[in-house]
């Protein structure tokens, strides 16, 4: 399994661990016309979804912030703007990651840099930040933002790309868990495409495993996790739901005996303190 695929990760134990391992509207009517158009449309085939988060959390902010978020608007001049484009939606991006503690919208405007870029590499990795988001849970309008703007970069990888087997396995997750369908199996038939020609391919197994604690078929989903650490015995992501869905089952043996495995992988003082801490709750 890849690294960038280890940070997919469900439940809020292990987002303790992911923050440890790896912690780190409409638009403004000041904004350029350039970008202030490309969010507009972006907002479109989102069903405003993104305006309403971009402008909920334009409205939080102190007058300062907001000042260098409109400077950082309209630094696109003449000449080549998508160059120029590119730079500053990276620019904003890291500004709200970094200065405004928002993840979340920092990944929106790396998505919006990598569409300019046509990147795969880029594209996946905003991406990636939207649905690690997803996955560790949200607010339901929040993860449907994430999850329309993720699904949006993965088509665009796919496009590049259409043998990459992570991003249609990412794609089918974001409807999964994203609530941007009203047939949730319209994401399992994305994954199960992968998993049925290639068996060997963990990552799809996870998923569908992930998408079976969802909808707590846990038999279906014990079966397919012990598979994937059957043949990847290092894999936390999968130890730690195998333990939980053990947990939801009532298995409190079984549950314990997988928390143990996990305690073996963690470092971080907190993280196995919570562990022990689940561990002691079920004798």
């Amino acid at each position: 399994m890849k690294k960038q695929q280890l940070i997919l990760i469900s439940g809020g134990l292990v987002l303790l661990v992911l923050l440890y391992f790896f912690g780190n509207t409409t638009p403004p009517a000041s904004a350029s016309p350039q970008m202030q158009s490309e969010q507009g449309q972006s907002a479109t085939n989102n069903n405003s979804v993104s305006t309403d988060v971009l402008a909920i959390a334009r409205k939080s902010l102190a007058p300062a912030q907001s000042e260098k978020l409109t400077q950082l608007e309209n630094s696109v001049v003449r000449g080549d703007v998508k160059d120029q484009k590119i730079l500053v939606y990276n620019q904003i991006a890291h500004y709200w990651r970094d200065t405004l503690h928002r993840p979340d919208i920092g990944a929106y405007y790396m998505g919006e840099a990598a569409k300019l870029e046509n990147s795969e590499k880029n594209l996946n990795f905003a991406a990636r930040l939207m649905l690690n988001q997803i996955m560790a849970g949200s607010e339901p309008d929040k993860t449907s933002w994430l999850a329309l703007n993720a699904k949006a970069l993965y088509e665009q990888v796919l496009k590049i790309n259409p043998a990459n087997d992570s991003a249609k396995i990412e794609l089918g997750a974001c409807y999964l868990f994203g609530n941007i369908s009203a047939m949730p199996m319209e994401g399992i038939q994305k994954i199960r495409e992968v998993a049925d020609r290639d068996t060997t391919n963990m990552y799809a197994q996870l998923m569908l495993g992930l998408g079976d604690i969802r909808s707590q078929q846990y038999d279906k989903a014990v079966e397919r996790l012990e598979k994937v650490v059957q043949k990847e015995p290092n894999n936390l992501q999968a130890l730690f739901n195998l333990a939980e869905t053990y947990e939801r089952k009532g298995d409190k043996e079984n549950a314990i005996k997988w928390y143990r495995e996990v305690e073996g992988h963690i470092d971080v003082p907190a993280a196995k303190q919570e562990i022990e801490n689940r561990i002691n709750s079920l004798k």
